[in-house]
């Protein structure tokens, strides 16, 4: 079936709705201790660690959305079930995070939140929903629709003298991790900009967030040779706020995320990225190819 613009906005409804719920519970439950256990979810710690929390989350989630998905025969992708290949097969599925950021949420530091996304089986995100519990900030966005941070539009923010450069606290055991480190000083420069700040932090969903609350920045993750590198579900709802904002989000290599891969849902053989404006992302594109060139 087709969804209609009527029908995106109601499945944006509920998926708002579903996120807020699964924050309210994620925030009674932040600054407290969690059982956490691990899981084979590739080889950085961020996606090893789960906890209680991540399993209510998604029930909650499921609830919410659950009649959805008999009324409009939507699939079902999450985080912390089985990927039973529907998505392959029905014209959409939600695609969903219930608990992104999940290290820093056990460490109690910001960066995690709720990301729930609607993607085509071609691939293509219509619909994205990041909630923040820790500030009660919701980014929300559907395909030709417009983007919004609560309730002003979702924009870059004004710009600062200084470039922001925005990846996963794994990247500090990169290979390319010192020799990236100086050349973003460079690349800072030659965009015009007096510096740069590279930040080590968060979860996915809130990383790509920033590169345009805290513009001019970027959100980079760089390929790796290991299982890993976020999954679809790390980065389907912020591709759909970053296209209805305009701003550029790709893969390392420039080309558009294949959010519906057949296979693997893992993204670590092509990276991501996320630019608050074109020169920023593809600076950062020319960037990793003298780096892994070199």
């Amino acid at each position: 079936m087709r969804l209609s613009t009527d029908d995106l906005y109601l499945l944006g409804q509920c998926a708002i709705s579903a996120a807020m719920q699964a924050g309210q519970l994620i925030a009674r439950h932040s600054q407290r201790a969690v059982k956490v256990n691990t899981k084979d979810g590739g080889s950085s710690l961020a996606a090893q660690v789960v906890t209680e929390i991540d399993h209510l989350s998604q029930d909650i989630i499921l609830q919410t959305l659950r009649p959805t998905c008999t009324k409009y025969d939507l699939a079902w992708l999450s985080e912390e079930a089985p990927d039973d290949g529907a998505r392959l097969q029905q014209d959409y599925f939600w695609c969903i995070d219930p608990l992104d950021g999940t290290l820093p949420f056990i460490e109690c530091v910001p960066g995690y939140s709720v990301s729930i996304a609607l993607v085509s089986r071609a691939g293509q995100a219509l619909i994205g929903v990041v909630y923040d519990p820790l500030t009660h900030t919701l980014y929300r966005a559907i395909k030709d629709q417009g983007a919004w941070q609560n309730q002003q539009p979702f924009k870059p923010a004004t710009p600062a003298q200084t470039l922001t450069f925005i990846t996963d606290k794994s990247f500090a055991q990169d290979p390319l991790y010192q020799a990236t480190r100086g050349a973003l000083q460079r690349v800072a420069v030659e965009l015009g900009y007096a510096g740069a700040n590279l930040r080590l932090q968060g979860g996915a969903a809130l990383n790509a967030c920033q590169a345009l609350t805290q513009a001019p920045a970027c959100y980079f993750k760089f390929p790796k040779p290991d299982k890993g590198g976020g999954s679809v579900w790390d980065y389907a709802a912020t591709a759909c706020l970053f296209q209805e904002t305009g701003a550029p989000v790709s893969d390392i290599y420039g080309k558009p995320l294949v959010l519906n891969p057949d296979g693997s849902t893992f993204m670590n053989h092509c990276g991501v990225l996320y630019g608050s404006d074109q020169a920023i992302a593809e600076s950062m594109i020319r960037l990793y190819r003298r780096l892994h060139q070199g």
